[in-house]
């Protein structure tokens, strides 16, 4: 566990709904066959990847999630030029692209994630922000590197939990990162996700929690029948609103489940 962030009490056993037998396996490898093809037009395009429209890039981030077989509806204002630390909850792998699908930004994730085959050279090679999670003394550099990407105009992704919850058990945001936006002078941008199945019932199947494998957790998203991300863009918090790090990190905190949403959703691809 690290010594800064916390661990989730959730794990696959307890929290995550098991993946569907039977014709669901078909369904997957055919969807697991469709995720390659647009990761592999994502990796060609690395190489420009600066110079890639954010219109395209966002698209390209909603066809991942769309190729797993997972619905995509977007909710609220489209996020603000400039620098803006994104930050949403955590629960899935398919959270990243989602928040992409929002707008393209730095991420930021642990050292891990480096190691992981074809995911660690693709976030590499994208600009993510690896930190040693185990490391306290890390944490101030690790601030100063986000406020410098900040200043410097870029959007940088985070998930303030501090680890993957199962999207029923929730977590409370960290404030360490939101001293980055304070020090760059920078606005915030939170996002809620939340997954659902077509009947609207809340879905845990898209968790990536605990000791599950990456795996294990693709096969069990391809395999769900139905599933619906769910992506608010709740209103931004402006520069100068908040006095301090622990204030900014509480207004940022998602809302409680079964809040009033935008009644209309607004597409941001």
């Amino acid at each position: 566990m690290s010594v800064w962030l916390p661990g989730a009490p959730c794990t696959p056993r307890a929290c995550v709904e098991p993946a569907e037998r039977g014709a669901a396996a078909v369904r997957a490898v055919l969807r697991l066959t469709a995720v390659t093809v647009v990761l592999l037009a994502g990796i060609v395009l690395l190489p420009v990847g600066r110079h890639v429209p954010a219109t395209l890039v966002r698209r390209w981030s909603r066809t991942v999630v769309r190729a797993a077989g997972v619905r995509v509806r977007v909710h609220g204002p489209a996020a603000p030029a400039g620098g803006v630390l994104l930050v949403a909850n955590h629960i899935s792998w398919l959270d990243i692209p989602l928040l992409a699908a929002v707008r393209p930004a730095r991420m930021i994730a642990k050292t891990e994630i480096r190691q992981w085959p074809v995911a660690g050279a693709l976030a590499a090679r994208a600009g993510v922000v690896f930190i040693d999670r185990d490391r306290l003394r890390a944490l101030p550099g690790t601030v100063a590197r986000l406020a410098d990407a900040l200043r410097s105009g870029a959007a940088v992704g985070v998930f303030p939990e501090g680890s993957t919850w199962c999207g029923r058990a929730r977590g409370t945001f960290r404030r360490a990162v939101f001293q980055a936006a304070l020090d760059a002078g920078v606005p915030v941008q939170p996002v809620q996700l939340t997954y659902r199945l077509a009947t609207g019932a809340a879905s845990t199947a898209p968790a990536f929690v605990g000791d599950d494998s990456l795996l294990a957790s693709v096969w069990r998203v391809a395999a769900t029948r139905g599933l619906v991300a769910e992506v608010e863009v709740r209103p931004v918090i402006r520069p100068g609103t908040h006095p301090d790090r622990r204030s900014l990190a509480r207004a940022a905190q998602p809302p409680p489940t079964g809040a009033p949403r935008p009644a209309h959703p607004v597409p941001t691809a």
